[in-house]
Formats: structure tokens, sequence, C-alpha cells
């Protein structure tokens, strides 16, 4: 299968799991906000998920609760990401944020209710042993918590205050952490669940995760509002110092291609195996959203 139709059928799939999950949640309205939340997006981090484990040699949908996992924390790093006190967007994905289109309260239950999703998604029986899942939990709680997303955060908010622009070295940190780290154990929980050695999928996610944070920083100058779903040109506004901004337009995006080349490396050794996950990458710096 194709990389574009490998992704949209794992959408569909993680989509069925992230819904019977939460089918029996109730109606209210922090509920009815997660599944808004939850809805929609490429799925880009849980196809890493599910690809990195069929290229190892696992079944087609060996991973899907981890996939699941992982795109309702991303989900919830959104809706938080997205309030008056972080970022403050009004749109995402072309539609209300959360705290828009409900309230704020309600906006950071949900977010908190997400979060808490993704680890009883990683306790699933299906995902292997009790080694296995407890590994998961690991990598996902560091991923996502003070050594990963949150600190890349934190890092993001302090620097709009700062009394410098950061430099390109402090912003590739800052990102590592708030873009990267998530993106970084998407691929290496294929070789989690796999038994197998982690080290070239996380060269690969580490490249990864970079280009796709430079490729925002692109599209933040050069995109459109009513393709990418979300506000643009924020950050020139904001003054904001990002990797447009440090190294040209189109330095950037060279930067990005040597990055995504470095990734298509390390997965030297898998052979025709890897293609999707190559063409995923070769995806990244291609999108206009």
């Amino acid at each position: 299968m194709t990389f574009s139709a490998q992704l949209a059928a794992d959408a569909l799939a993680i989509q069925a799991r992230l819904d019977a999950a939460m089918a029996g949640f109730g109606d209210t309205p922090v509920v009815q906000a997660m599944r808004y939340a939850a809805n929609g997006g490429k799925r880009l981090r849980g196809f890493l998920v599910l690809e990195s484990a069929r290229m190892l040699g696992l079944s087609a949908n060996h991973g899907l609760s981890a996939a699941a996992a992982v795109e309702a924390l991303h989900a919830y790093s959104l809706v938080h990401d997205d309030m008056p006190c972080m970022d403050d967007d009004a749109l995402r994905r072309g539609l209300p944020t959360v705290h828009v289109k409900w309230d704020e309260a309600t906006a950071v239950l949900a977010g908190d209710a997400l979060q808490t999703l993704a680890f009883e998604l990683l306790a699933d029986p299906a995902l292997g042993s009790g080694e296995t899942r407890i590994a998961l939990v690991a990598g996902l709680a560091r991923a996502s918590g003070a050594e990963g997303m949150v600190l890349g955060q934190a890092l993001d908010i302090a620097a709009e205050t700062a009394a410098r622009p950061l430099t390109l070295e402090e912003i590739t940190a800052l990102q590592a952490g708030k873009t990267g780290a998530l993106i970084r154990f998407s691929a290496e929980a294929g070789a989690i669940l796999a038994g197998a050695d982690p080290a070239p999928l996380r060269r690969y996610a580490t490249a990864l995760g970079l280009a796709f944070q430079i490729w925002d920083d692109v599209l933040d100058v050069t995109g459109d509002a009513a393709v990418t779903g979300k506000a643009v040109g924020k950050d020139a506004a904001a003054g904001k110092a990002t990797f447009v901004s440090l190294l040209g337009l189109e330095p950037a995006k060279a930067r990005a291609k040597t990055l995504i080349d470095e990734a298509e490396a390390a997965l030297s050794g898998y052979g025709p195996a890897a293609q999707n996950l190559i063409d995923c990458a070769r995806f990244v710096i291609a999108r206009e959203n």
C-alpha cells in the first residue's frame, strides 16, 4: 500500500479505536469536547507507530492502541496550547478551538481527560507483555512531560517575554521537546512493540521532527490560513525568533531537506520495508498544512 493510502487507512483505524475508547464516557460537555478535539487531523504520529511496527514485521494493526494513545496525547496538547494562557489560537484545523467552542474550564478538563486516556490505551493487553506496556508508558511519559513536550512549551512561552530572541541552538533545543519528542516516541514505539533496537528509528525520527517544525515555520510565512486551518503570520507579528527568521526562508527550506535526507539514511538498513517511512519523511516538507 502506498504511503498516502496507508496514512488514510491508519487514520480511519485510529479514529475508530479512539471512538471505541470513549464510547462509554457519556455525553457531558467535557466528553463532547474530548471527542471534538480527538477527531480529524493527519494522524501522522499514529501512523509512525503503526508503520514502524509493520516495518519490523508485526501485523497490520498490532500497535493500534499505542497509535491511538499518541493521538490522544497529541490532541490534549493542542487543546491546551490553543488556550489564551499559551498560544491563544481561535482556529484549529479550520474549526473553532475547544476553549472558543465551549469555555476555558471545559478545555482544560477535556485536555486532562485526553491525556489520561492515552495511558489507559497503553494498558491494553493487546499491545503485548506487561514489560512492553510499561516501556510504552514510560516512553510516552518522558516524551510528553517535563523532559519533553511540556518543557518545550514552557521554553516557548518564556521566549515570548525574554530580553532577547532565542538563538538557533536554543530554538533547536526548544523544538526537540515541543514537537520532536512525541514524534520521536511515535517511531520508537514500533521498536518497543517488536522488541527491536530503537536506535535507527530514533535517528530517523529526530531528524524528521526537526524538519517538521522547520516546515511549520515555513508555512507560518508562506501558508494560507484557508489551507493550513489555523492563523498564519503570528510568529512574525509577535517578533518571535523562528528557523525562518534566523536562517532565511530558502536556507530554512534547504535545512529541512537536508534533515529529510538524514532521516532516509537512518533507515537504509531496512531496505524496501522502510519505503512508507521514507515517503512519510518526504511528505513532511511537501505538506501545505
